[in-house]
């Protein structure tokens, strides 16, 4: 796996040093059996959840398909899970995203626009930009007749501290193209995507 793009002026050492800090001052005794491995795995943890800043997206979308029979309806991909992490209290974001396009004469592999929201994802964010740039990268890279991207995530900065209301779901969309501008297509999207039954 690729190493983080961390400021050079930070080591592995002083990321682990940074969490003996937080542990001290959370009242812990970093130095304690169960504790001493503690801060190498954070840091290991940490190079896998915001492995996303040593990627561009965009580069999952250089290879697409352009025999594809005439084919120029909507390709959609739901339900596709991901974590992330918000920026403002670097809690867990846990969610699914659906992804919909209606391509011009090239498609992409179904398995690149789940990279593309991974590689978003695994960064510190907030679930509107985190929409928006999935959608403006499909749209930058493939340049489709629209794109449209909905997410639907739980956002554990809330439900495990401050209001503490378990249960709850943010819903953000962006609509590009054909999917802002044409009402039916947009609807059609929807129902694929199941979110006018209540579908997640």
């Amino acid at each position: 796996m690729s190493e983080p793009a961390n400021p050079p002026s930070v080591t592995r050492e002083q990321a682990e040093e940074a969490v003996r800090t937080l542990l001290r001052w959370a009242g812990e005794d970093p130095s304690r059996e169960g504790l001493l491995d503690t801060p190498k795995r954070v840091v290991k943890a940490y190079r896998d959840w915001f492995s996303g800043y040593a990627e561009d997206p965009a580069e999952f979308l250089k290879r697409t398909f352009k025999e594809v029979e005439g084919y120029d309806e909507m390709v959609v991909l739901r339900d596709i899970e991901f974590e992330s992490h918000c920026e403002h209290h670097m809690a867990p974001i846990i969610g699914r995203a659906h992804v919909g396009y209606l391509p011009t004469h090239r498609v992409v592999g179904i398995s690149k626009l789940a990279r593309v929201v991974e590689g978003y994802a695994r960064r510190f964010q907030v679930q509107e930009k985190l929409t928006a740039q999935i959608a403006n990268c499909i749209s930058e890279t493939l340049m489709p007749r629209g794109v449209a991207v909905v997410i639907d995530a739980s956002h554990e900065c809330m439900t495990t501290r401050g209001v503490h209301k378990r249960g709850v779901s943010m819903i953000t969309s962006q609509m590009l193209g054909v999917f802002r501008d044409d009402a039916r297509t947009r609807a059609e999207f929807l129902q694929f995507i199941g979110i006018d039954r209540g579908h997640r």
